[in-house]
């Protein structure tokens, strides 16, 4: 891809010292085990090239790389695009369907079918006004492309609802991830405010939940609560607050980033039928300061996170990282930081975070994707709207 305009290199030095060193919002509060949170940095950081590939494009929220090379865009206001390989955006496609574009509301993320190349169909989330309030929706549609570098979608159809609906425009997630069974993953939010936000513990409710469904948004085989009374058979975990980072590992298995509270945005590895605590049990505080509840971090009924960031990051995005281009990061978690402005990085051993590096970009990052020259690709966005533009990280 043709870069646009070059941004100066990143240079790095090692140091064992944690990426963050800034103090927490919950001092008092105790990691489980041994390198849950503020990891070492590693000994050796690669050196970034950063390229700004394209700009002056309207407030996206989330990208996919097509099979040709270009990327598929969504924008926050409910307009999806194709970016060229030079960059320039395709005009609007027809036939999306109307969001609601309020709040953290809007056009949500976008996921191709696993048999995309031959099917065109692509799967996207978004937030829904209803009768009775609003919520978080997934549509599945055909993409056909047109010789103007435009495109249409056709035969769209709203797959999935996440019930109950709510008069809110805040945490409605969400990301689309596909597995290796062609399970697609769907991640949402609890709504936020206190009302509601409890319903994540509520089985019968779909707030605050992740998803596992066909392709034609019914409940996947083998799901966890499928057999239970009073259950959503879609759900596969809950406890979940915000949850807008999503991606499959290399052994096909579904990772998560959710915002926490003032504190507390957790790395987890979602199990089927796990109850991942929020808002009972969960690191940070509320905003206002005052303990989430009654304060606690630990229970024997939930799970601990794989990580956890106190102060957060704000995490938005996420790829598994398991190209060529830059060797250092094989194996690593990328997640986009709205907060810390920049690509964090996740080294892994095993199952748990091995240390920790961040790449700044001095921008909110909304969403991470690998491309296929194996380069890291961000999304940025203003906070309030305006123009975003997507960087290509390379190794110097």
């Amino acid at each position: 891809m043709t870069a646009v305009a070059p941004m100066s290199v990143q240079a790095q030095t090692a140091t064992a010292k944690p990426a963050e060193t800034k103090p927490a919002n919950a001092p008092d509060q105790k990691p489980a085990f041994a390198g849950q949170t503020r990891a070492p940095q590693p000994a050796q950081m690669v050196k970034v090239k950063k390229e700004v590939v394209a700009q002056g494009l309207p407030h996206l929220w989330a990208m996919e790389f097509l099979p040709d090379g270009r990327m598929l865009v969504t924008a926050k206001q409910g307009k999806m695009h194709i970016i060229s390989k030079d960059g320039k955006p395709g005009p609007a496609i027809d036939g999306v369907p109307k969001v609601l574009a309020s709040g953290q509301g809007g056009l949500l993320d976008v996921a191709l079918a696993p048999d995309f190349a031959s099917s065109g169909i692509i799967f996207f989330s978004f937030s829904e006004e209803r009768e009775d309030g609003n919520g978080t929706s997934v549509a599945s549609a055909k993409l056909v492309p047109d010789a103007n570098g435009g495109a249409k979608l056709e035969n769209v159809k709203v797959i999935f609802r996440q019930t109950p609906s709510y008069d809110g425009n805040k945490h409605f997630g969400s990301r689309l991830a596909f597995g290796a069974k062609n399970e697609l993953y769907v991640t949402v939010g609890e709504r936020s405010d206190p009302e509601p936000r409890v319903q994540a513990q509520d089985l019968s409710s779909g707030l605050g939940k992740i998803f596992r469904i066909t392709t034609d948004g019914k409940p996947f085989a083998g799901n966890p609560f499928a057999n239970q009374k009073d259950a959503l058979p879609e759900i596969w975990s809950l406890g979940h607050r915000n949850l807008q980072s999503a991606t499959i590992d290399d052994k096909g298995r579904l990772w998560t980033v959710e915002h926490g509270p003032r504190g507390g945005d957790e790395l987890n590895r979602p199990v089927a039928g796990k109850n991942y605590g929020w808002p009972e049990v969960t690191y940070g505080v509320e905003y206002s300061g005052r303990p989430v509840g009654e304060g606690i971090t630990q229970t024997s009924k939930t799970e601990q996170p794989v990580y956890y960031w106190d102060p957060v990051i704000a995490p938005s995005g996420m790829a598994f990282y398991n190209g060529n281009a830059i060797p250092e990061w094989k194996g690593a978690f990328l997640v986009g930081g709205l907060v810390s402005q920049g690509v964090v990085v996740l080294h892994m051993e095993g199952d748990k975070v091995k240390s920790e590096e961040r790449v700044p970009l001095d921008a909110r990052i909304r969403d991470v994707k690998v491309g296929p020259d194996g380069a890291v690709y961000a999304v940025t966005e203003q906070r309030g709207g305006g123009a975003s533009t997507i960087i290509k990280l390379t190794k110097a």
